[in-house]
């Protein structure tokens, strides 16, 4: 029997079509990345019974990166960016190990289905699936086609089974439109980034940014917030008055009439025209007329304005508005929900989808009504040639999806019931009154035939922040200080940078690659020459930006505390706390990059002895990592096997009290390339912590002293341990104060801390196939023909290691 492999975008909806195709007659189990399932059930596939193998990717498998030394900032001149610089494809998220899990599932399989999200990135992902997949899957005898591609709007039983029955092939020019814009959106915001943070970020203080990003589609989205920013500022309030009336009619009811002049700027004049009519006792009726009027039904909703309502009604920001109703798509409630038109298909069932609501609690009434009397055709919108506009797909309940995704759910559905309701229909009623010699109006509306109402109640959410603007109440973006500055400074220089006009054009070029009109390595090179010559611009004019930002920053100088001492004048150096946090020299005029998102103090006035800088003490916390640094060697590797923004728990010399050398144990249990290293400012609760990942281990409680020893375990190779307790809270046996052995193999140090601290459960103490067994502290390996050690569950099951 054949097998066919069908590859979905994401879990939940590998799960959903699976369902649906067999009929809920499925197995399933987990991948072995521990992220992805895998269900199968049996079939037919061109006419010959199957076995079909369901499952998915997490996204994007592949990214673009340069290769090498180009992500190396300090390395490379920005400009070589644009041409020079090689990139590669490589894994989007290597801990999921998604290309071999596909060779996994797909080795032996003889035809794939692929069931990606019907736009250009989903096509984008069929192309990297096939990538992965093809090379393992059983040759096609006589040109048999082998490879599939389902294209599909909705999870609806309907919309998957004519999928299956309707299957094409995946459009390789939209996946190289993709390829192009990935790599343009690298080179160009990649140069215009690293030299905009470098010379900025070396010149000021208080930026509080850690990086100064440019982007094709940023930087414009930036340009309308600060431009709405300046017309507001630069509105001057003008006072104005106004005259309102009240009338009060026979059946005790009152009026209030508005003035036909609607307002004066000048208050004598204001004041003359109240004199000449407050003293008048009645208004009199100059005329009425009546007028009918329409509102008309609303388009069919597309992504951009179910975004938009989401966040001016809803109070939920664009990506958790699309995260939501992404959910929702996944779960089969709506359609898909990316899609820039805004008409419905010829062929579209718009009556079975008002049907799905017939019954519901909150609209059953109007959609029976409309259902009996006959829908209205929807309004005619712009046919993208996507995806159908959003619509909902089934009948959901508050209690069914509570919270955000009921409210974007209702919103959906009552803007779908709008499109196909009549207009609404209503009388305009004007009177026309004469008070004194002015005239004053008063309008009111009956409504004759309603449409139904999509608006929703207002929740806002005042809690987003972003780098360069704020998120004010009402989702009001206001730019900060920087964002303004940047904007401002781009204007000055070109402004093309910041209109959206140069990215309109780039995306209709990417848009005829997707039609095949256009070739991919014609348009790439030719926009990459464009914004190549912008750049070098950008830097020669680059002084024009900078006397703005003069104006609103302090320079490196000015910011900051003194903590440690540099080790080439001996004078203090300042510690810059604003991100990204860093020492700044002003008598060298250097400045020295620190680890971010901790802590930084003195480290006890202790010099390093390479350079004689003071060092410091980054800690994550009490319940963290800490570890010593040398703010020289952190920037200025001594070492060859040593890499910029090492500490010193990864430093390689010789013979430092505060290396890698004087206090690494072993290697860590759970990453593949770091060490336990013991921290010797932890005491008296003692932490031994890896130099790579989050892994921190807590032992020897209250003991007074632990020092790693040069002798190493006769076992696992790691470094001993000599341990001093005080005398009055020592556990050893006997009165003793003093034990050296190793952590992982040692019984008395394995009861100790198991009296101390209960095993921890989590999975890296399972020890499973394929990790490193040594233990050897920095990179010591078991020597040839040396049996392997236990595995790490036998020589942790003593320790209280958790993840920060």
């Amino acid at each position: 029997m054949k097998t066919v492999l069908m590859v979905a975008e994401k879990p939940s909806l590998a799960q959903s079509i699976a369902k649906i195709l067999s009929r809920g007659s499925l197995s399933s189990h987990k991948g072995l990345n521990g992220a992805c399932s895998v269900h199968e059930y049996t079939g037919t596939f061109a006419g010959q019974p199957v076995r079909f193998k369901m499952t998915s990717v997490c996204g994007h498998v592949m990214t673009l990166d340069f290769l090498g030394k180009y992500n190396k900032w300090d390395k490379v001149d920005p400009a070589e960016l644009f041409s020079q610089a090689p990139t590669e494809k490589k894994e989007a998220n290597p801990k999921l190990n998604m290309v071999k899990f596909l060779q996994v599932e797909g080795r032996g399989c003889d035809y794939i289905v692929l069931w990606l999200d019907c736009d250009k990135e989903g096509e984008n992902i069929c192309f990297e699936v096939l990538d992965a997949v093809l090379p393992v899957m059983n040759k096609a005898h006589g040109g048999e086609k082998t490879v599939f591609r389902a294209r599909f709007s909705s999870i609806t039983d309907t919309d998957i089974c004519n999928a299956m029955a309707c299957l094409g092939e995946p459009d390789h020019n939209e996946a190289l439109s993709v390829d192009a814009r990935q790599e343009l959106d690298l080179r160009i915001g990649c140069a215009f980034t690293r030299f905009q943070t470098k010379y900025f970020q070396g010149k000021y203080g208080d930026l509080d940014s850690s990086l100064i990003s440019f982007g094709p589609c940023q930087t414009p989205t930036l340009g309308f917030c600060v431009e709405r920013h300046d017309k507001i500022q630069s509105f001057k309030p003008e006072t104005y008055w106004v005259l309102q009336a009240k009338v009060n009619t026979d059946k005790d009811r009152s009026l209030l009439l508005d003035w036909d002049r609607v307002r004066v700027f000048d208050r004598e004049i204001a004041q003359m025209f109240l004199n000449m009519t407050k003293l008048e006792k009645e208004a009199q009726v100059e005329a009425t007329s009546r007028k009918e009027k329409a509102k008309q039904r609303p388009l069919a909703l597309n992504t951009v304005e179910m975004l938009r309502v989401a966040s001016s009604s809803l109070g939920m920001g664009p990506q958790h508005a699309m995260q939501t109703a992404e959910r929702l798509y996944t779960q089969g409630y709506i359609s898909y929900p990316r899609t820039e038109t805004t008409h419905y298909p010829e062929n579209f069932d718009l009556k079975g989808s008002l049907r799905q609501q017939a019954n519901h609690p909150y609209w059953a009434d109007t959609v029976k009504q409309l259902l009996a009397e006959g829908i209205n055709r929807p309004r005619k919108g712009h046919d993208a040639g996507d995806h159908p506009p959003i619509t909902p797909m089934k009948s959901a309940t508050e209690a069914e999806l509570g919270g955000d995704a009921w409210r974007l759910y209702e919103y959906i559905t009552r803007h779908f019931i709008a499109t196909v309701s009549h207009d609404c229909k209503y009388l305009q009623s004007t009177i026309s009154f004469r008070i004194g010699p002015e005239l004053f109006t008063c309008s009111g509306k009956t409504v004759l035939s309603p449409g139904t109402d999509a608006s929703i109640p207002v929740h806002i959410n005042n809690i987003c922040q972003r780098n360069y603007v704020t998120v004010e109440s009402g989702r009001r973006l206001k730019p900060t200080n920087l964002g303004i500055v940047l904007v401002h400074g781009y204007y000055k220089i070109d402004a093309e940078l910041v209109l959206p006009t140069i990215r309109s054009a780039v995306e209709k070029q990417l848009n005829l690659i997707a039609q095949g009109k256009a070739d991919y390595r014609q348009v790439l090179g030719h926009t990459l020459d464009v914004f190549k010559r912008k750049f070098h611009y950008f830097v020669d004019s680059i002084a024009g930006m900078d006397e703005l930002m003069e104006v609103s920053f302090s320079p490196l100088a000015a910011t900051g505390k003194p903590l440690s001492r540099c080790g080439k004048c001996h004078r203090f150096m300042k510690y810059i706390q604003a991100k990204p946090s860093r020492l700044h020299c002003s008598h060298c005029d250097e400045t020295y990059t620190l680890p971010q998102n901790g802590t930084i103090k003195l480290y006890k006035e202790l010099r390093c002895p390479l350079d004689d800088f003071e060092l410091v003490l980054w800690s994550s916390g009490s319940r963290g990592k800490s570890y010593p640094l040398c703010p020289y060697c952190y920037n200025h590797p001594p070492f060859r096997d040593m890499k910029k923004g090492m500490g010193c728990n990864e430093c390689t010399h010789p013979s430092c009290q505060h290396s890698l050398s004087m206090l690494g144990i072993g290697q860590c249990v759970e990453c593949e390339s770091g060490v336990l290293v013991l921290d010797p400012t932890s005491g008296p609760k003692w932490k031994v912590a890896c130099n790579k990942c989050n892994v921190v281990a807590h032992c020897f409680e209250n003991a007074h002293r632990v020092r790693v020893s040069a002798d190493t375990c006769s076992v696992c190779e790691a470094a001993l341990l000599d341990v001093d307790f005080n005398k009055a809270k020592s556990p050893l046996p006997g009165d003793e104060t003093q034990h050296m052995g190793c952590v992982f193999c040692d019984p008395v140090f394995q009861e100790l801390v198991e009296l101390k601290h209960a095993a921890s459960c989590h999975p890296m103490h399972r020890g499973g196939p394929g990790r490193r067994q040594g233990r050897g502290r920095g990179r010591a390996r078991r020597p040839p023909g040396k049996p392997n050690p236990r595995r790490p569950k036998d020589k942790m099951s003593a320790l209280a290691a958790y993840f920060v």
